[in-house]
């Protein structure tokens, strides 16, 4: 059995972080199948190129490769999970204690006219679109799904016969909308490594500006909402109006301003990374309802409202950069499991492929000996 009896399929240049749809067919017929992706165009694409012993090893060489590779990234993405948690959590409690001041501000003002901007609620002819995403990619379908919301709830405002721009956040976001001209977008801004004050107040600035001066009547923020380290919801919230109670509610009305967090510790064990989780509750302070305000209650309300508006973002950008981080240390996880798989296979092959040539080999010398004696 010579090593041309050995045909590979294999495709072209596959990537680290999907597994390819290969296969190994020897001589007589029999097949190795590899973790496949599901991806049909990608196993209808493979070509059979002859392999000899050499090229296995360089190809096994280079799974190793790829495998410390995307181990690395999930480290990385790991330790920057726990850091954009800990922005999370520690800005909840300032956010929640600012819904506490508003609703107890409201509730004074509920028997007075007074015309606070951001609170009008008048009937909706456009829409403005704040559409959050991600700076990089190889991150599994993280981008996809929020662009993927984006697309039916651009598609709903269509139905309903209402006009509509969006506010693109982040690279991937932005390539995307560029490339569709037809999607008119008011502005095109990018991310950071950690979401700041000064970043949301851009994106705080645009919304108050277009909202004041009536050139859209409502504002819907669209960010992915960080569940846990292997989920995470595409998720719409109106952000303006404001609502009565300073909430931030989604298309149903329903509160999403929850108290719960599952908060992430990375540990070692085996000589192993692991992650533990622990469920962490903000507690809130209930206020008295004979509290009396000092200054006037709407000059309160006009300088909390931006302020509130501002955390409301932060909060939607640091959620949507650890729903990434996680999604990207799954995808470099999988693509770690799936290098390990395909280098077993490899090698597999190549001890087989190296074993038939030593046994042709041994045959032939003992076929010389023969035909000498």
């Amino acid at each position: 059995m010579s090593s041309s009896n050995l045909t590979m399929w294999v495709s072209s240049k596959p990537s680290i972080s999907d597994a390819s749809s290969l296969s190994f067919r020897s001589s007589v017929g029999s097949f190795v199948q590899l973790p496949s992706s599901g991806n049909p165009s990608r196993a209808n694409s493979a070509a059979p190129i002859q392999c000899n012993l050499r090229e296995l090893r360089d190809r096994i060489d280079s799974v190793k490769n790829t495998q410390k590779i995307t181990e690395a990234m999930k480290l990385v993405a790991a330790a920057k999970v726990r850091r954009a948690q800990e922005a999370v959590v520690n800005g909840r409690p300032f956010s929640e204690t600012l819904v506490e001041v508003l609703y107890n501000i409201n509730e004074q003002l509920q028997t007075e006219d007074i015309d606070v901007p951001l609170t009008n609620v008048r009937p909706v002819k456009k829409v403005a679109l704040v559409v959050v995403t991600g700076d990089r990619g190889l991150c599994g379908a993280f981008n996809n799904n929020i662009i993927k919301k984006a697309e039916a709830r651009i598609a709903e405002l269509k139905d309903l016969g209402l006009n509509y721009t969006v506010i693109s956040v982040g690279k991937k976001g932005n390539a995307y909308f560029l490339r569709r001209p037809y999607i008119p977008v008011d502005k095109f801004l990018e991310g950071g490594s950690l979401p700041t004050a000064k970043e949301a107040q851009a994106i705080a600035d645009d919304v108050f500006s277009l909202f004041v001066s009536e050139e859209v009547d409502k504002v819907e923020l669209l960010y992915t909402k960080f569940v846990s380290l292997v989920k995470s919801d595409p998720v719409i919230h109106t952000l303006l109006p404001l609502s009565p109670k300073g909430e931030i509610c989604d298309l149903n009305g329903n509160c999403v301003d929850a108290a719960d967090d599952e908060f992430f510790r990375l540990t070692t064990r085996e000589g192993k990374l692991t992650v533990e989780r622990d469920m962490i509750r903000t507690e809130t302070v209930d206020f008295s309802p004979i509290l009396q305000f000092e200054q006037d209650p709407v000059q309160i309300l006009d300088a909390l409202l931006p302020l509130y508006l501002n955390s409301q973002i932060l909060r939607a950008l640091q959620e949507s950069l650890a729903s990434e981080l996680a999604s990207r240390m799954s995808a470099m996880s999988n693509a770690t499991d799936n290098a390990s798989e395909l280098k077993k296979t490899l090698s597999r092959v190549y001890n087989r492929q190296r074993q038939a040539k030593i046994t042709g080999e041994i045959l032939e010398i003992v076929a010389g000996a023969n035909a000498l004696s």
